[in-house]
């Protein structure tokens, strides 16, 4: 008689699930300007955010890495400022609800705050403008906790090409590069969604440790440029990176992808800039009433997963779901108590516990680790980076 597989409840209850990309930080700064008197997460945010701390907990969320973004208009110092305040509120958020929340810096640390029965918050920064072409600046965010940085957000920064701009380097220029490998040594992940696929194949060349994609899927299931190509997830595997699979609908359903592109194209036409969230978002809300999102489910979800373990393997594949930073999300995985759901689905597919485990965060603890022991060597050799983006690019 075979074995009934274990619940997935179980295996979350003793495997952290850490999801690689939660907005709510950003929510919090646009709702109430951080105050959590007016946005109780503990109290339960349903209807007005898509992560609370019930929610998280129903969810078996062992693990976040909260993204510190702002949004690509800021630049220059103005973007730094943002980016700070934005660490800050994690900190403050975390400092509220200690029962709920501890900070997690290193994949130890991780693994303790779980063990004591709380979620462990890590940081990510969402976009190289935040660094405001500073490696100094790049270290300070280390410093604070920011434990990666997506190269870029939906804009070209002035080092590296974004999926969703016109390109310019036609990958990392020379001072990106030093960034890729000043992150090397600090024990930074370098993060590649939301770059070209350029980016992502000269960071791969670049970088002396392990990548992550924080939120993106296979391009070989739904054609948009914020999916990795196939060619990029095989250079991924041999990397020993993770990429960390998303929810968001016009990344998982090739309709819903349609759809996007159809809804950038008519912003264009308009004389409006699409990947200007600040632009794009407003016009879309009225263009949709004449032109309704396609319907999403499990089902556009599931068949990444299945893809990229059969390009990249099990121990490459984690999960991103992009709650609060996206306005739709698939039937079923609505907000961030509907990880058990895919799981579950995951296990119906014949995944394994052992394949679960390694896909909640088995997989980026590992990375970690290896981001980790690899700083320690590169720093045994070499002392910060003094390049600047003028020496290098200018």
């Amino acid at each position: 008689m075979s074995q009934s597989p274990t619940p997935v409840t179980e295996i979350l209850r003793t495997s952290p699930l850490i999801d690689g990309h939660n907005d709510l930080p950003w929510e919090a700064r646009k709702q109430v300007g951080y105050d959590f008197d007016r946005l109780d997460i503990a109290a339960g945010t349903q209807g007005r955010t898509h992560t609370d701390v019930p929610r998280l907990r129903a969810g078996g969320v062992g693990g976040q890495f909260w993204s510190v973004f702002v949004p690509a208009q800021l630049q220059g110092d103005s973007a730094v400022s943002a980016t700070l305040e934005q660490i800050d509120a994690v900190h403050q958020m975390v400092g509220r609800y200690p029962d709920a929340f501890g900070i997690a810096r290193t994949a130890d640390e991780v693994e303790a705050v779980f063990d004591s029965g709380r979620i462990a918050s890590l940081m990510g920064a969402e976009g190289g403008h935040s660094i405001g072409c500073s490696l100094a600046t790049l270290r300070m965010m280390y410093v604070l906790g920011v434990r990666y940085l997506t190269l870029t957000h939906n804009d070209n920064v002035p080092w590296a090409d974004s999926a969703t701009d016109e390109p310019v380097h036609h990958g990392l220029s020379r001072f990106g590069v030093e960034v890729v490998h000043e992150m090397n040594r600090t024990g930074m992940l370098v993060d590649l969604s939301h770059v070209s696929a350029d980016t992502m194949r000269d960071a791969l060349k670049a970088t002396e440790a392990p990548t992550i994609f924080s939120h993106s899927s296979a391009r070989a299931v739904c054609d948009s440029p914020r999916n990795a190509p196939d060619d990029v997830l095989e250079s991924l595997r041999d990397n020993n990176g993770v990429i960390m699979a998303t929810f968001v609908p016009e990344f998982v359903s090739q309709a819903c992808a349609a759809w996007r592109q159809s809804a950038v194209d008519a912003a264009a036409a308009a004389g409006l800039a699409p990947f200007d969230l600040s632009q794009f978002a407003p016009f879309v809300k009225e263009w949709m009433v004449r032109n309704p999102r396609p319907a999403s489910g499990l089902a556009d979800v599931v068949p990444h997963f299945e893809h990229i373990r059969e390009v990249c393997g099990i121990d490459h594949i984690g999960i991103g779901g992009d709650y609060d930073g996206t306005g739709a999300l698939p039937t079923g995985l609505e907000d961030v108590s509907g990880y058990p759901v895919l799981f579950a689905a995951l296990q119906e597919k014949g995944w394994s516990d052992d394949d679960l485990r390694k896909v909640a965060g088995g997989n980026v603890l590992r990375v970690m680790r290896d981001a980790e022991a690899k700083a320690r060597e590169l720093q045994a050799t070499r002392g910060p980076s003094l390049a600047t983006y003028e020496e290098l690019d200018g």
